[in-house]
């Protein structure tokens, strides 16, 4: 029996002619070995199935229940429920989830309190590679294994391992497109994935540096940021290195991230930077002293053309441009596209390669069912076909719980002090952030795959 994945139409279809037909009885599953829409608290699992079955059935953290299987739509990208699946695995004490749209089918494998993809194919590939996945989880495959750990252990370090450390930044002309949201946020993402991460703020608004929890200040004379930021990296070509200015976030994310902060006073230096040409490429010759530390850094800019936008555009490898795809965010990617080949051309002359744009991700987009179903297929059509720039899968919708995670405060004595959280960390105490912290993780778990593929 083949699996053709233009039978499966809607969730439904998946569950039934993807999952109940074809995937469970070709991996070994007799039918008393599954169940199907089993609800354990506010988990709802489509599908759960023993390698080993034990009567009577009973679902808990003692039960030998060996694979998690979550049928999705087509319409939908496996990213958004990698969050929700990790969740699953963790609190059942799971080994191995199966994900699939019919589109696609992924299997992952639970090592501790974080989850690995194992493999994947096309949902054209299914049938072909059904060995494979017999393998990893066919009932009996599962039962003669021996314990992993070690090589979840190995998997987990050979997919970690970079051949240089990757700088993505994050860029738009237009102020307002949610550039510092998505640049602590995903610099959080990847943190937790296990990668080390360095966020660089270039923006004299200094959102990044205030987000991640470095101003704790309330007045001007307990300012600690003015005389040691990112300005003073450029400054000068012998002193103020990554490592003599880079602090650790506070109480934003965990594990925290390393942040190299800015401040206003970025606003009077740009007439001494913009006499110095060599001010544009100081940042790429102090990151490069620490390619052995970082995996990632993530770079916020400022929503303008100034020196500090030019560093960042001429330091780094990929370029992610966030937008809220209304008229003025589209109009203003004309501008992008100039800036970005005026950079490409002085990169040239450094002997660097165009930087690579994973695409126009949108951001700050209205949960509004009916106005997002009319006009976001034609606001990235729009992009794709008039401004010549790709789309990324990845969406950040615009919701409450984004702002109220930047907005957390503690009590110091008679004073309120800003205490902002990760929308992940927070997310972990508040289930109204958990789409937003999900659409992080989809959006990590993109920049990684086009890493592979641009």
């Amino acid at each position: 029996m083949n699996f053709n994945p233009s039978y499966c139409r809607n969730e439904s279809e998946v569950e039934s002619k993807l999952i109940v037909q074809y995937l469970l009885p070709a991996l070994g599953y007799r039918q008393e070995d599954w169940h199907q829409e089993v609800a354990l608290g506010s988990i709802r699992l489509d599908f759960i199935a023993f390698a080993a079955q034990v009567l009577p059935f009973t679902l808990d953290t003692n039960s030998p229940l060996s694979l998690v299987i979550e049928a999705k739509s087509p319409r939908h990208s496996l990213n958004l429920y990698v969050r929700r699946l990790k969740q699953y695995l963790i609190a059942l004490h799971t080994k191995y989830g199966l994900l699939t749209n019919g589109k696609e089918l992924r299997i992952y494998e639970r090592s501790d309190n974080d989850i690995q993809i194992i493999f994947k194919c096309s949902g054209e590939e299914i049938t072909d590679r059904i060995a494979e996945i017999n393998a990893i989880v066919g009932r009996e495959s599962i039962k003669q294994r021996q314990p992993r750990e070690k090589v979840a252990q190995d998997t987990k370090s050979k997919q970690q391992k970079h051949n240089y450390m990757k700088i993505i930044a994050i860029y738009h002309n237009k102020g307002g497109v949610g550039k510092t949201t998505v640049s602590v946020n995903l610099a959080s993402a990847l943190r937790k994935k296990g990668h080390s991460v360095l966020l660089i703020d270039l923006d004299s608004q200094a959102n990044s540096t205030f987000a991640t929890g470095l101003i704790k200040f309330q007045f001007e004379e307990d300012d600690n940021l003015r005389d040691n930021n990112v300005f003073h990296i450029l400054k000068s070509a012998d002193f103020n290195f990554i490592q003599d200015v880079s602090r650790q976030s506070n109480f934003f994310n965990t594990p925290e991230i390393d942040v190299v902060p800015s401040h206003i006073s970025l606003i009077e230096g740009q007439y001494e930077l913009n006499q110095v040409k060599a001010s544009q490429t100081r940042l790429i010759k102090k990151l490069k002293r620490e390619e052995n530390k970082y995996d990632f850094v993530v770079i916020d800019t400022p929503p303008s053309r100034d020196i500090y936008a030019q560093v960042a555009i001429i330091a780094a490898h990929y370029l992610i441009i966030p937008s809220d795809l209304k008229p003025f965010a589209n109009q203003g990617l004309s501008s992008v596209r100039t800036f970005i080949e005026e950079i490409d051309e002085f990169r040239e002359s450094l002997g660097r390669q165009p930087i690579k744009v994973m695409g126009v991700l949108p951001s700050k987009i209205s949960t509004n069912s009916q106005a997002f179903n009319k006009t976001f297929p034609r606001q990235k059509e729009t992009i794709v076909k008039h401004y010549k720039f790709p789309v990324m899968d990845s969406i950040i919708f615009d919701r409450t719980a984004l702002s109220h995670c930047l907005n957390q405060t503690i009590s110091v004595g008679d004073l309120e002090v800003p205490e902002p959280k990760s929308i992940l960390d927070f997310a972990e105490k508040h289930s109204d952030a958990n789409k937003s912290a999900g659409e992080f993780e989809a959006l990590a778990i993109e920049v990684l795959e086009k890493m592979e593929k641009i």
